[in-house]
């Protein structure tokens, strides 16, 4: 074991100069009087081993000097330096020295930093912080007082381990902050687990409906190809019909024709002279429109030449001004050479006026030039600020307009909202009304049917379930008391018992009516006066006597407990339930403490006396089944209601057809009103609210360009006066003699009179020139009027010569109906003669005549009845072709995508009403471009293509429509899915997958960071253990060896400790202790200008301590 061998201070405090103190023994004691430098031994091995200098008793490193604390420091520097020899011999240097206000280090004489020195010192088991080695005086006791708390952080120190408390806390907040994470990580796992959870159903959800959807496409395409295919059939039939038809008509009326030959000639003669009149009032009305023209050509001709006349004295008018303008301009020249003949006569004065007006214009040449500058950016913001307003004013007219646009559209759309809103509440009624028509035609035959089982089933209950006659009208008297009671005390009379509890079970029944005998029709009553009210009312009204149980009056008794612990019964308190809690009171009351059992020998097991049913009582027991005919008389009523209303079902097939028809058109019309609403919303408002945005954007900027600009105007129209001022005022001063020579009150005066002279000639010649101007203008116009009229004469002239060949060829026209005419009633006039020669023979024919005749009429009904057919025909054919028109439409409004072999969908147009020939026109032109179209019906089934009649087409029609109501409803109720699921559940299972990476990553990082932290704490945990261990070891041993607080026996033990355990170095003045020491140290003060300390070294292994070996040897014997 290594110890201490000297300890070498150089003016260290008391020290003075260079002193050797040593060498020092295994137990050395340092005495010497007070004062004389004791402590500062243990102050220089405190500083040697790194102590702080707070902790040596001054207050900077300069005061441990030598003499610094009287002031007089005895030198700059100072050092203490300790020699410490190992087991092995070798020897180490610890050496720390004062230089100006700060300390070195040195190990082994060698200069090394204070984390190297402290290091070394903690090799040999010195611990600076912990103060190990040191034990100054109250330090036993100090620790003996400290708190728990500061006792662990004292042994934290002296081990070491309070060293790691930084790393130790570093670790576990970096394994807190671990676990947070891979809580948070975890946390997050599991939320995007469950998000895929929901992404995966919304996955299926979407995957269901879009089957759902497809089903119902191609249900919706089987029902469209049905009715095409069923539909081209019927029309193919009516076609081959009609030809049929009108191939019998026309033999008919080649068989006709020979008897119509008059009528005819008669039709003919009728068309003809209608002709011959519109001809010749066409002839006529020619003839009046030429007269109009010839007169028009003359009322022109008189305007010609008044307007020629115009058209001179405007030239003349405008000679006369030409004229006037040459003399005005002659007199002002005459004016002109008159003033300037004036002025020649003061040739030195103009001469002296322009050379003041030189000097002026070099003196302000300056002020001009910013002058002209100034008025000069004036005039550019005053034409900028008119532009900005007059753009101002277009800008809020176009605001304006589209603000009146956007309203139109918004009425448009208010009107179109309220039309869509009628449709939808419309179709959606008339659905309703189809559905619950066609439900309840189907169901109202065979819901009679069953209504009627069950009236017969609740008529023979009720007639099973009846009292007699005169017992029922006396219980509908008493419940006619008893509601009158109710109505004149509502909160205070309640009911019959019976009526306000009932058992809980049908099995009780009988024992229930047993107990409450006469009072299970009783009245329940609120007070005593109530009852007495009551009382008095039925004897007024004469009625029946009733028994009443007052709530207040009741005697209750209490219930015996102990009966609801016995087996096999049960109380009949307990077997009753009410709604009303105050009742459990009159409850109690009737019964008691009735039991009911379960079997008859429970019953006998319980009690003697045995009360079991009888026929009057299971007759009065019949009065709780009283509900249940209250219930069958309802059913009763309600079925026969039922019933009415199923006959008026009956008579409502006629209305379904109607609706169908109503529901079709609607929807079309729906489609395309919320086309239109859309298109308006989407594109026509949006875009008119955008322009609206652009132009009150634009109109705010041009308000604030024009408040810029106005304020710039007003800004610079102020520096222009003050320019303008400063102008005057330097034209003033050097043109003052000048103005009072000639007598003016200034030079501007002067100037004005001769710019106000030119301003007036000027407006003279402005004046001149707008009255040319306008004459020009009146002249000109004077000559296009003309030049008008003359072309409208060249015009009406064409007009007259092309009319006169029109009345030529009209008159031609005329003559010639007027001969087919002539010569018609020749014909009809020899076809009379005929006839008038035949009738002389008309005994002779006349069988002959009325055969035919009947032939004639035979032939004329058989006509009739086969154009009826035709129009019967057509009419069918007509509809159909409307059919499949609809049918095609619905396709191409719904998407339903059916294929054609030719022909498209988009050119299925509706058809638009105009007038009757164009609507008619229109609908056959759509038809026949119609009937083109090939339609593919291959995906059809050949069953649905098999049927034939049509009682076979229209239930399966129904059957088909059905099947797509019942789909669509389906899909209406179903919540229309997450129809990006798809896309939702891949980006979740991504999230999913970085959640899985984050957590593993973070769950591997709080591995790594608990391991670390285990480590720092086990290292610390095994330094603390160590020490204290080892200190608890040795405390115990102390005490046992110093019980007797006695200062022999503690210099004893440490006299035995330091032979192998440690080296001791004490000062004390105790003789008891320093007599025991190998080696002993005295230090004694001497005095010059302060004291400092001398040293003395006794070494006492030379003197053997008989004492201390009798000592020790008397207490071994006594151990």
């Amino acid at each position: 074991m290594g110890h201490l061998e000297l300890l070498l201070v150089e003016n260290f405090k008391s020290w003075r100069g260079r002193q050797v103190i040593g060498p020092f023994r295994r137990f050395t004691c340092i005495i010497g009087p007070n004062g004389s430098g004791k402590s500062n031994v243990m102050d220089a091995l405190s500083f040697v081993m790194g102590e702080k200098t707070a902790n040596l008793r001054v207050k900077n490193i300069q005061e441990l000097i030598h003499g610094a604390h009287i002031g007089k420091p005895i030198s700059s520097s100072a050092s203490v330096k300790i020699v410490y020899v190992e087991e092995s011999g070798e020897e180490k240097t610890f050496t720390r020295i004062i230089r100006g206000g700060c300390s070195e280090f040195h190990f082994d004489d060698s200069l090394v930093s204070r984390s190297v020195y402290i290091a070394e010192l903690e090799k040999i088991g010195i611990i600076a912080k912990g103060q190990n080695c040191l034990v100054f005086q109250g330090t036993v006791e100090s620790i003996s007082l400290k708190k728990p708390k500061e006792r662990t952080q004292f042994f934290e120190e002296i081990s070491t381990s309070g060293e790691l408390i930084g790393e130790y806390e570093e670790k576990k907040r970096k394994l807190q902050k671990a676990d947070e994470d891979a809580q948070f990580n975890f946390n997050k796992k599991k939320n995007v687990a469950a998000e895929r959870r929901h992404a995966k159903l919304e996955k299926e959800e979407a995957e269901r409906y879009q089957s759902l959807l497809e089903e119902l496409k191609m249900n919706k395409i089987q029902l469209q190809l049905f009715q095409l295919y069923h539909n081209e059939k019927k029309i193919d039939f009516l076609n081959t019909k009609l030809e049929h038809v009108k191939r019998d008509l026309s033999v008919t009326r080649e068989s006709f024709k020979c008897f119509s030959l008059f009528r005819s000639l008669e039709t003919l003669l009728n068309q003809k002279r209608p002709q011959y009149i519109k001809a010749k009032e066409n002839t006529s009305h020619h003839l009046k429109k030429l007269d109009v023209a010839k007169k028009s050509i003359k009322d022109s001709e008189k305007q010609c030449s008044k307007q020629e006349d115009d058209i001179k004295a405007l030239e003349t008018e405008l000679a006369d001004l030409d004229g006037a303008w040459r003399s005005f301009e002659k007199q002002i020249e005459e004016e002109i050479l008159r003033k300037g003949r004036d002025i020649e006569l003061e040739a030195s004065q103009l001469d002296r006026y322009k050379e003041l007006k030189e000097q002026v214009r070099k003196k302000v040449a300056t002020m001009t030039q910013q002058l002209e500058k100034l008025q000069w950016e004036q005039k550019t913001d005053e034409e900028r600020l008119a532009f900005e307003k007059r753009r101002h004013g277009e800008v809020q007219g176009n605001l304006k307009q589209i603000k009146e646009q956007i309203e139109d559209h918004k009425k448009r759309i208010e009107k179109l909202e309220e039309y869509t809103k009628t449709c939808m509440d419309c179709l959606k009624e008339k659905k309703q009304q189809e559905e619950t028509l066609v439900d309840e035609i189907e169901k109202t035959k065979s819901r009679m049917s069953e209504v009627n089982e069950e009236l017969n089933l609740i008529r023979s209950e009720l007639q099973n379930a009846g009292l007699d006659t005169h017992e029922g009208k006396r219980q509908q008297k008493r419940a006619e008391v008893l509601e009158h009671l109710k109505r004149l005390y509502p909160d205070s009379v309640f009911g019959r018992l019976l009526d306000l509890c009932h058992p809980i079970h049908k099995k009780y029944q009988l024992a229930v009516t047993k107990l409450f005998g006469r009072y299970i029709i009783a009245i329940v009553v609120a007070s005593e006066k109530v009852a007495k009210d009551c009382i008095r009312f039925l004897k007024e009204e004469r009625a029946e006597p009733e028994t009443f149980l007052a709530l207040d009056y009741l005697d209750i008794k209490p219930i015996n407990e102990r009966l609801r612990e016995l087996k096999g019964c049960k109380m009949v308190i307990d077997v009753i339930k009410t709604q009303f809690p105050q009742l459990k009171k009159v409850i109690q009351f009737v019964c008691g403490n009735g039991l009911v059992c379960e079997t008859v020998e429970e019953a006998r097991h319980i009690a003697f006396v045995i009360s079991g049913g009888s026929s009057d009582l299971k007759y009065k027991a019949r009065c709780w089944d009283e509900k249940e005919l209250k219930n069958l008389r309802d059913r009763q009523s309600q079925k026969i209601q039922e019933l009415k209303d199923l006959m008026k079902t009956l008579r409502k097939e006629t209305d379904l057809k109607q609706i169908q028809t109503l529901v079709q058109g609607t929807q079309t019309r729906l489609k395309y009103s919320q086309n239109e609403l859309e298109m308006i919303k989407k594109k026509h408002l949006v875009a008119f609210y955008r322009e609206q945005s652009q132009l009150q954007s634009e109109l705010l900027n041009i308000e604030s360009q024009c408040t810029m600009l106005s304020e710039g105007i007003k800004e610079r129209q102020r520096r222009i006066k003050e320019f303008q001022e400063k102008i005057d005022k330097v034209e003033d001063d050097i043109f003052q003699h000048f103005c009072e020579e000639i007598g003016v009150e200034n030079i501007r005066e002067f100037e004005n009179k001769r710019v106000k002279q030119q301003q007036e000639i000027d407006q003279k010649r402005l004046e001149f020139e707008k009255q040319k101007t306008l004459l020009n203008i009146q002249l000109e116009y004077s000559r296009n009027q003309l030049k008008k009229k003359l072309n409208k004469m060249n015009t009406l002239k064409e007009t007259i010569q092309k009319g006169s060949e029109d009345i030529d060829h009209l008159k031609k026209a005329e003559e010639n109906c007027l001969q087919i005419v002539n010569e018609l009633m020749a014909k009809q006039q020899q076809l009379k003669d005929i006839r008038v020669t035949q009738n002389s023979n008309a005994e002779k024919v006349q069988t002959q005549i009325e055969e035919e005749r009947k032939k004639f009429l035979a032939v004329d009904r058989e006509v009739g009845k086969l154009q009826k057919e035709v129009v019967i025909t057509q009419t069918s054919l007509e509809q159909k072709r409307l059919e499949k028109h609809n049918l095609l439409l619905d396709c191409k409004v719904q998407d339903i995508e059916i294929i054609l072999l030719f022909g498209s969908l988009d050119d299925i147009i509706e058809v638009e009403m105009g007038t009757e020939a164009e609507s008619t026109q229109a609908t056959i032109d759509i038809y026949e471009k119609e009937e083109a179209f090939e339609v593919d019906y291959s995906s059809l089934n050949e069953d649905l293509k098999a049927l034939q009649s049509d009682q076979e087409i229209e239930a399966h029609l129904r059957l088909l429509l059905q099947q797509v109501a019942s789909q669509e409803d389906i899909l209406l109720k179903t919540a229309a899915p997450n129809l990006r699921a798809l896309e939702n559940l891949k980006t979740v299972r991504d999230k999913f997958q970085e959640s899985t990476d984050a957590f593993e990553a973070s769950r591997k990082e709080a591995r790594m960071c608990r391991q670390e932290f285990e480590q720092v704490k086990k290292r610390r945990y095994d330094l603390f253990t160590q020490c204290f261990e080892h200190v608890s070891v040795s405390i115990d041993q102390i005490y046992k060896k110093l019980c007797r607080n006695n200062s022999a026996q503690v210099s004893s033990y440490i006299k035995e400790q330091t032979q192998d355990q440690f080296q001791m170095i004490v000062i004390s003045l105790k003789e008891e202790f320093y007599s025991r020491a190998d080696a002993l140290i005295g230090i004694y003060p001497e005095y010059d200008d302060c004291m400092f300390s001398r040293i003395l070294t006794l070494d006492l292994l030379q003197y053997p301590d008989t004492e201390g070996q009798e000592s020790n040897k008397r207490h071994g014997e006594s151990r």
